[in-house]
């Protein structure tokens, strides 16, 4: 039996997304920067996907700009907001300590070589930003908040309405990283007080390489890409015509079945968790409970076994599962979020995500309750840390 259960790190393209691409193949191809008119096909399809992207955020079409990836839009709403920022004496960022390396990492660089002044916010255990934490750290320097969504290790959904309440009244741009929160939540970017916002394409059933950055009116970060006068001369580059397809068809969809697929998700979402706790012993739930949760996401912490080598005693098993982020699953240093929940290094180092999705069947949360539990007691019955983690608490 396989079992995916990484659906964030990725989905696979739905067969109505694909079949809405394969004409922007080799049949509607023509450049959409053309005059001609078999180039007009290709530019209303691009207009139409638009049109789907900013009906699915509540949003005017001329918000919305597509790019290569939810990491380049990540990029640009940060670097752009930064460079527009100077002008005015503002260097200073505002973001989270949970963030995804997308923003950590352009932070990094953004303080290296422009020599901006980043606030990383910390949160409470259960991966949750404190809105007060938000308001004091805000100076006359402050040039943007970002502040992602929902987590994409953990599950947390942040308080993104009262944050951008509290930027429109500080007058602060006021940007989220809702890569993983677009993929399973209702959004409204109108209602929630957001500024920009990042999205892509292959977390919500749709392709690789494309996604998009919402931009209320107003808001003009400086171009992270130069060239050519596409996406009305904000992000250069000739566009992924099948690649925007797709991803106005996927979101499409997933705004019409949204309440449907948390349903399902949360309810699958709810029996993993019970069963593993019921069948693993010092298992430690990470993140939020319930609808502070995304509904598809399980990230557990298993005290004396290393996350590494259960992801591959579960490979070996038909099982695909993740230790965190799929952008730093190379890295064996463990990861920042849970760090940043308050965990020590060796549960930190024992965690594993099971993410679902539109794959996961009722035989699959099963299976991986009936083999999942096996797979901890046979690795910690070889590990010295276990039989310490036992003495220390009066067990052995």
């Amino acid at each position: 039996m396989f079992v995916y259960m990484d659906h964030t790190a990725t989905t696979p393209v739905s067969p109505e997304v694909l079949n809405a691409m394969i004409p922007y193949f080799s049949d509607v191809f023509g450049n959409p920067s053309s005059v001609y008119s078999f180039s007009r096909k290709s530019r209303g399809a691009i207009e139409k996907a638009r049109k789907q992207v900013a009906d699915a955020l509540n949003a005017d079409t001329s918000e919305i700009f597509f790019t290569g990836s939810g990491t380049e839009a990540d990029n640009w709403a940060l670097k752009g907001t930064l460079e527009k920022g100077k002008i005015a004496g503002k260097n200073h960022i505002i973001t989270t300590s949970i963030e995804h390396h997308a923003i950590l990492h352009t932070c990094e660089y953004l303080k290296k070589v422009e020599g901006a002044d980043i606030t990383y916010l910390p949160v409470n255990s259960e991966g949750m930003v404190s809105v007060d934490d938000v308001r004091n750290a805000i100076t006359d320097k402050t040039a943007i908040v970002s502040v992602m969504f929902a987590n994409n290790e953990v599950g947390t959904i942040q308080p993104i309405k009262e944050i951008g309440a509290l930027c429109r009244e500080r007058k602060i741009p006021f940007h989220t990283d809702a890569v993983q929160g677009a993929a399973h939540l209702d959004i409204d970017v109108k209602a929630m007080n957001i500024d920009m916002l990042s999205m892509s394409a292959h977390k919500m059933y749709g392709p690789k390489g494309v996604g998009a950055l919402y931009l209320r009116k107003g808001m003009r970060p400086e171009n992270f890409i130069h060239g050519g006068a596409q996406e009305k001369g904000r992000r250069a580059s000739t566009e992924n015509l099948a690649g925007i397809v797709g991803f106005g068809e996927a979101f499409e969809i997933l705004k019409g079945r949204l309440n449907e697929d948390k349903a399902i998700n949360s309810s699958r979402r709810d029996r993993l968790i019970a069963g593993i706790l019921e069948r693993i012993p010092h298992a430690k739930l990470n993140g939020a409970t319930g609808d502070n949760r995304l509904p598809n996401n399980i990230n557990f912490s298993f005290i004396g076994v290393e996350g590494e080598t259960l992801l591959l005693d579960l490979d070996a098993k038909g099982i695909s599962a993740s230790t965190g982020s799929a952008c730093s699953s190379e890295s064996l240093d463990p990861s920042h979020v849970l760090l940043a929940l308050g965990l020590k290094h060796e549960m930190a180092h024992g965690s594993l995500r099971f993410t679902i999705g539109r794959l996961t069947t009722d035989e699959h949360i099963d299976y991986l309750l009936e083999v999942l539990p096996e797979i901890v007691a046979r690795r910690r019955a070889m590990s010295p840390l276990w039989e310490d983690y036992l003495k220390s608490i009066g067990e052995k």
